[in-house]
């Protein structure tokens, strides 16, 4: 398989998987939440790559689009590892300690906390979460990736020594 028809495969698994938050999203009514949402750009950096793919085969782009699959794969270990309990997620989206202040204090920060919260598992499958399963898929992409970006900066490198 060529450099860039791996990269196309490997742009083609981040729709799938964007898709398949759509998908839970909206038909299965899971809304996202804050690390969910952050987990989709890369993801949809990662098919513009594939897009520009199709017009300009440019080794620089398969890189491109193995960073994109790392920082979706990074970002989905950080949201399972709060979801574990294992790290603190942001303010924005995870429970803090309850202790200290007034009651009034209490109800206010309970009113303001958002509906979704990063440190709850909304879905999981096998024991592994969906920010899980993204970690994880989105890192098996990134080295698809990558065996694509060195394909072709191998093959370059050939082609350049055949022809001197």
């Amino acid at each position: 398989m060529t450099a860039a028809r791996l990269g196309l495969a490997a742009a083609a698994g981040s729709l799938a998987l964007l898709l398949g938050a759509f998908t839970f999203e909206h038909l299965g009514g899971l809304a996202p939440c804050n690390l969910c949402l952050w987990q989709r750009w890369p993801h949809a950096a990662a098919v513009l790559v594939g897009g520009l793919l199709l017009w300009r085969p440019w080794p620089a782009l398969l890189f491109l689009g193995a960073a994109a699959a790392l920082t979706t794969s990074a970002i989905g270990f950080y949201h399972a590892s709060v979801e574990l309990g294992w790290v603190m997620g942001p303010t924005s989206c995870s429970a803090g300690p309850v202790s200290g202040g007034s009651s009034e204090d209490l109800l206010a920060s309970i009113m303001a906390a958002p509906i979704v919260r990063c440190d709850e598992v909304a879905w999981s499958l096998a024991g592994i979460s969906m920010a899980g399963w993204n970690a994880l898929i989105s890192a098996a992409l990134a080295s698809v990736w990558l065996l694509a970006a060195t394909r072709a900066v191998v093959w370059a490198q050939a082609s350049s020594s055949a022809s001197q």
